[in-house]
């Protein structure tokens, strides 16, 4: 096993969106630095066989339920007596431009990203407070603060998911708790699906030239989901390749 900046052994960490992308790879992460990780996405086949492959557990859920994402804490803590970590990243996408978005559209983008992160927050606090411990690091995105054509869905989502995070770790600061996100750019399943063309215009406004791997995230992560990040919240680390210069 390479060498891994943070031990995370004795840990349980619980990471949405987890059956490919940046999720898989953060579960891999804290998988391989010692935690006991649950994988947690709405496509229970592709999760299941992600988890397979670490060794992890995998468990299909919806975050836009709460008797689900109640369901998925429940099953970490009753195996593992504890909850340490949360990763919020699930996540889907309904572009278009605004005038042909539908109330449908709107609705789900911000029950899955927003809604989701809301929840399973919401159903970690008490095992965290009674443990007087906890991180939760959540997935945001550049074009919630700046937005992005065709998108007004995801950036209502991802700018929630910012005051979130900076409401949460106030109220949650005085329980050792700490609220962080991250704001990746990489290359995922989302960024494959834009036209050759638009991809190399995105890329070239990035200073560093290229889009991450999604790999290139899990060191962000992994910090702030670390005990050495205790005197950290209520922060928004941009991990994009100097984009929000």
């Amino acid at each position: 096993m390479a060498n891994l900046a943070f031990d995370f052994t004795g840990r349980t960490a619980i990471v949405t969106g987890a059956a490919r992308g940046i999720g898989l790879e953060l579960a891999r992460h804290l998988h391989q630095a010692g935690a006991a990780v649950y994988l947690v996405d709405a496509d229970g086949d592709d999760v299941e066989r992600a988890a397979a492959e670490l060794g992890a557990r995998g468990l299909a859920a919806d975050v836009t339920s709460t008797e689900a994402v109640e369901s998925v804490v429940r099953c970490a803590v009753e195996d593992t007596g504890r909850l340490d970590i949360v990763v919020n990243n699930a996540g889907i996408l309904r572009d278009k431009v605004l005038w042909k978005l539908t109330d449908d559209d709107w609705d789900a983008v911000l029950a899955v990203h927003l809604g989701g992160t809301f929840r399973m927050t919401r159903a970690a606090v008490p095992h965290f407070r009674a443990q007087q411990y906890g991180r939760v690091v959540n997935v945001t995105s550049y074009t919630g603060l700046h937005g992005n054509v065709g998108q007004a869905n995801y950036s209502a989502a991802k700018a929630g998911i910012i005051g979130f995070t900076k409401t949460a770790a106030k109220e949650l600061a005085g329980f050792g708790v700490t609220v962080n996100a991250v704001s990746p750019n990489a290359e995922t399943r989302m960024i494959a699906s834009v036209p050759p063309a638009k991809k190399a215009e995105l890329a070239a406004a990035i200073p560093m030239g290229r889009f991450a791997a999604p790999s290139e995230m899990c060191a962000a992560v992994a910090f702030l989901a670390s005990h050495e990040a205790g005197y950290i919240t209520g922060t928004v680390l941009p991990v994009d390749g100097g984009m929000s210069m």
